[in-house]
């Protein structure tokens, strides 16, 4: 279920593979395995965000986000990665980080995030791709010049290749007080906008079966 990736640039970490746009200091995605047994509730000592040791044009500093008014917002949350202590501190590598409006964070993505985990746990596995839509003109923050997003995906996979289902959402980066089924979408829409190939290893009829419309059948919202 691995997207492609437009810069090359692809990190394999333990419990999350990513791939880095230095252009815009963050991933173009993030992309990982949800699976029931991961939904522990561990209490977890926060560490600090460090830069990625496996990124080799390096990763921006945490400080670029520093009184920029944006959250250091993580795109493979840390509460889906309780389970170890090396699963959780891999979240804090600031290559799986993008900037986020502060109650966006909170609010509608956070409850997004909820769902995941909900189904999660209801199907056994999901298997989670997100990030932000990097492209020309966005704000940016801090000495490198992080870019913010001004729309955030999230594409939710289960199955295996035979029997896929998928939902995908694109949010813009602010609260919203509308339900999650709202901000549904084909991947295809998220893949015009961000350039990705998602699914690329599928067949074509495959992937165009699976990209060109939104079906909510097998999901329970």
């Amino acid at each position: 279920f691995m997207p492609s990736s437009t810069t090359g640039s692809i990190v394999q970490h333990s419990y999350y593979s990513l791939s880095y746009n230095e252009a815009y200091e963050q991933a173009e995605w993030v992309a990982y395995k949800l699976d029931k047994k991961d939904l522990t509730y561990d209490d977890r000592k926060r560490p600090y965000f460090i830069e990625d040791p496996r990124v080799k044009t390096k990763s921006a500093d945490w400080r670029n986000y520093k009184g920029s008014g944006y959250d250091r917002g993580h795109l493979c949350p840390a509460g889906d990665r309780r389970f170890s202590k090396q699963a959780y501190n891999e979240t804090f590598y600031t290559s799986n980080i993008s900037p986020q409006n502060r109650e966006f964070n909170a609010g509608i993505w956070n409850r997004l995030e909820m769902k995941t985990r909900y189904w999660a746990k209801k199907y056994g596995s999901v298997f989670v791709i997100t990030g932000g839509v990097l492209e020309n003109g966005l704000e940016e923050i801090g000495e490198e010049d992080v870019a913010v997003p001004d729309y955030f995906y999230k594409i939710i996979a289960k199955g295996d290749k035979d029997t896929i289902d998928v939902v995908a959402f694109l949010m813009k980066n602010k609260e919203s007080s509308s339900s999650i089924k709202q901000f549904l979408v084909p991947v295809d829409v998220i893949e015009k906008r961000t350039g990705i190939d998602f699914f690329a290893t599928l067949s074509k009829e495959k992937q165009e079966n699976i990209e060109q419309k939104v079906t909510t059948s097998g999901w329970k919202f």
